[in-house]
């Protein structure tokens, strides 16, 4: 039988490839990519919950374009503001 936690992260992979931008998807997608497997069950309520949010405010606070609210301000957006994860080279 399937992890119920590694079906979490399937969906949650799927979730962030197929966003409403081409903007959110890179950056999700590559998060996920690279980082949902290390998750913890914490962290990954915690990306679950943020990636409910609009494509429109996730970008924002990402790039740091907008203040993030204080409900989201945590270790798993730090993660996603280093922006380790893409090629911004290119």
């Amino acid at each position: 039988m399937n992890d119920p936690l590694d079906i979490r992260r399937k969906r949650l992979r799927f979730r962030s490839w197929h966003r409403g931008s081409k903007e959110a998807d890179i950056l999700l997608g590559n998060f996920a990519d690279k980082y949902l497997n290390a998750l913890t069950a914490d962290q990954i309520d915690r990306y679950e919950t943020l990636i409910a949010e609009q494509d429109i405010d996730l970008v924002s606070w990402i790039t740091g374009n907008r203040p993030v609210p204080a409900a989201f301000d945590h270790d798993v957006m730090a993660m996603l503001q280093r922006l380790d994860y893409v090629d911004i080279t290119t």
